[in-house]
């Protein structure tokens, strides 16, 4: 008989194989390294009977191989490929330093994950598997560890002014198998600020971590696409840990993808911060869209917005797993949520766990979730005018999603998101 804990623990056995990781030349990294694979022998895979994996099945990200996942012909340029930025290509989840710009930028440190890991004194040694293993409590969190464990892929990132130019990562997927671990840790000293662009499809299966740390008045603005490619498999975390008056902002918009998971791990350390995390999701047939978001209050007079938008049809699921934990001694907490499904056909489901757990008696928190068809009212408004039907539900559900849109805070990379959202519903006609 096989016994439970072996049953558990040989999908990740598998995983670590497949992407075992170089000694860093480090103590450090490697000692992060180690404690990961510590933990994760510990914890095991993720599994369906999980409470937060209950309604996202975790099995194609922990098999040994990834399913096939053929790239679609490009037919639109990449998102964001206006913006003055400095680019980073991946290709098939390896940096391809020939499709990249010059590693270099004004008030902006720039190195390869190899090249800080390989480093006896570095800043990285503060935050590489620290954010991580920091964000396991409450909620184990099962392939950030793998990712700690074997990633070797990726940048360090660290913003010393206001850094002008954008950040974009820039990811092209060539293989059809391709399988890619990511991970990249990025600082904010005190009183800088730095833009960070994500655009295309990595490989055919990804794990992708960011490790964020945001220094007192620092800011850092995240904007990312998820690439049209349907048959890949995507996880992505994003630990943040805020200091005094610092600003987080994140915004994902996601584009078909048949099992997508996106997590947010936020912690207020410093008084008077604010953190702002969004996404839009649209999919259709076997697309499964899962965003799991933990929002932990620990200082005074902070903000935090979660704000979720899904539109689904044709068989798709979209789920929306969101947490506010308020401490005590947290008092002036500002807490929103909501999450919202636009389901444009009887045969899709919105799955929504919202949550509020407070410990402080002075604070604002609230959250909210709901799901329904289009506004019958707006589209008999707009037809009466003369919009042809598909038109007019085309802009009743950009109307819908618009409210996360609005959390960019740059109106020209939001005009560029709006720009997808209107071709994918073109593509995908609402009628």
């Amino acid at each position: 008989m096989v016994s439970v804990k072996a049953k558990k623990l040989a999908p990740t056995d598998g995983m670590l194989s497949r992407h075992a990781a170089a000694p860093s030349a480090s103590g450090w990294a490697d000692a992060a390294r180690a404690s990961a694979r510590a933990r994760l022998s510990t914890v095991g895979a993720p599994q369906r009977r999980d409470e937060y994996w209950s309604f996202t099945n975790p099995t194609g990200f922990v098999s040994n191989e990834p399913a096939v996942s053929t790239p679609l012909a490009a037919d639109e340029a990449a998102s964001f490929a206006d913006a003055d930025a400095l680019v980073l290509t991946f290709v098939d989840g390896v940096f391809d330093p020939a499709q990249s710009g010059d590693l270099a930028g004004e008030g902006l440190e720039i190195q390869t994950l190899a090249d800080a890991l390989s480093t006896d004194i570095h800043w990285a040694k503060d935050v590489f598997g620290v954010l991580e293993e920091a964000g396991q409590n409450p909620v184990p969190r099962e392939l950030t560890m793998l990712n700690t464990a074997v990633a070797t892929e990726g940048f360090v990132l660290r913003a010393t002014q206001v850094v002008a130019r954008p950040v974009r990562f820039n990811y092209v997927q060539t293989s059809a198998t391709s399988d890619a671990v990511m991970r990249n840790l990025v600082k904010v000293d005190a009183g800088a600020s730095l833009t960070i662009l994500e655009s295309g499809t990595i490989a055919a299966r990804c794990n992708t971590v960011f490790e964020i740390d945001i220094a007192d008045d620092g800011a850092l603005h995240h904007v990312r696409t998820q690439g049209r490619d349907h048959d890949r498999q995507v996880f992505t975390a994003m630990f943040a840990r805020l200091g005094a008056r610092s600003t987080y902002k994140s915004f994902t918009l996601a584009m078909n993808g048949v099992l997508t998971r996106n997590e947010q791990v936020v912690e207020f350390t410093g008084d008077d911060a604010a953190a702002h995390v969004a996404g839009t999701c649209m999919g259709e047939g076997d697309f499964h869209n899962d965003d799991t978001v933990f929002v932990t209050h620990d200082a005074v007079n902070c903000e935090s917005r979660q704000v979720f938008k899904k539109v689904l049809k044709s068989g798709a699921t979209g789920v929306f797993q969101g947490k506010i934990l308020v401490k005590k001694g947290a008092q002036k907490t500002d807490g929103y949520q909501i999450s919202q499904g636009l389901l444009l056909d009887d045969e899709v489901n919105f799955l929504a766990k919202p949550e509020l757990e407070i410990y402080a008696d002075d604070v604002i928190c609230s959250h909210g979730s709901t799901s329904g068809g289009l506004d019958e009212t707006g589209l008999f408004y707009l037809l009466s005018r003369g919009v042809p039907r598909a038109a007019a539900q085309n802009m009743l559900v950009i109307a819908f999603m618009d409210e996360a849109v609005q959390e960019i805070a740059d109106e020209a990379i939001a005009d560029d998101v709006r720009g997808r959202i209107a071709g994918w519903l073109d593509r995908h006609s609402a009628g």
